[in-house]
């Protein structure tokens, strides 16, 4: 009788973990998450790179949550080709008293990210100095990622997400009317004439998944009673 007790215990032992009662693994953490950024021209998705580039994105997140991004505009349009194909479009926090501390500065060299097709990025001055105003990238324009061997600045600008959805607005944004006079040094022609308002930024919550509808098997008609 032990016997037999001890071969089933080893049998149960031996059996497959699948084959036992054990929970999957919980799913791992999003590595972005998205926002909606609604304009006057019309909605842009942005997947925020949180694992990538966790200082930059959680930054601008934090702006988001607290509605600091509502309110501003887009307010810089420049091709560096005639069609438009290659440039960018920059908006951001109008109204100082909205805007953060700047942020420490996140390079690409860091964070894998580079500035092509979609790619966000923080516009700034010395390194450090990047606050809530922003560009979106049009084509290719890998000259803006950090250059460890160049001379001078060489740290480039910080990307913390791309467009997901929507770049067909950035290009309404890009083609808007510029002003011939504002602006200086090399964003004189840039500026927007009238600023695309940024109406509100928000997460976009995904929608949970539907129940899948029950069938229920169809009623069993009784037999007929035998005489």
């Amino acid at each position: 009788m032990i016997r037999r007790h001890l071969l089933a215990a080893a049998l149960l032992f031996a059996l497959p973990v699948a084959a036992q009662d054990v929970p999957p693994p919980p799913p791992p953490p999003p590595t972005t998450v998205a926002i909606v950024m609604t304009t006057e021209l019309g909605a842009i998705t942005i997947a925020l790179e949180t694992q990538r580039a966790p200082i930059t994105a959680n930054y601008i997140l934090k702006h988001v949550d607290e509605a600091r991004l509502d309110g501003g505009a887009f307010y810089r349009a420049m091709k560096l080709v005639p069609d438009g194909s290659i440039g960018l479009v920059q908006g951001g926090i109008q109204d100082g008293r909205k805007l953060l501390p700047p942020v420490a500065h996140e390079p690409t060299t860091v964070t894998g990210l580079t500035h092509d097709e979609g790619a966000i990025s923080l516009a700034r001055g010395a390194p450090g100095t990047a606050q809530a105003q922003f560009f979106i990238i049009l084509g290719n324009i890998n000259g803006l990622d950090a250059k460890p061997d160049a001379a001078g600045d060489n740290q480039g600008y910080a990307v913390f997400g791309r467009v997901t959805e929507g770049m067909d607005i950035v290009r309404k944004i890009q083609a808007t009317q510029v002003s011939a006079t504002k602006g200086e040094g090399a964003m004189k022609g840039q500026m927007i004439e009238t600023p695309i308002k940024i109406i509100s930024v928000k997460r976009l919550i995904p929608l949970p998944p539907k129940p899948k509808p029950v069938v229920k098997p169809a009623a069993r008609k009784p037999a007929p009673k035998r005489r």
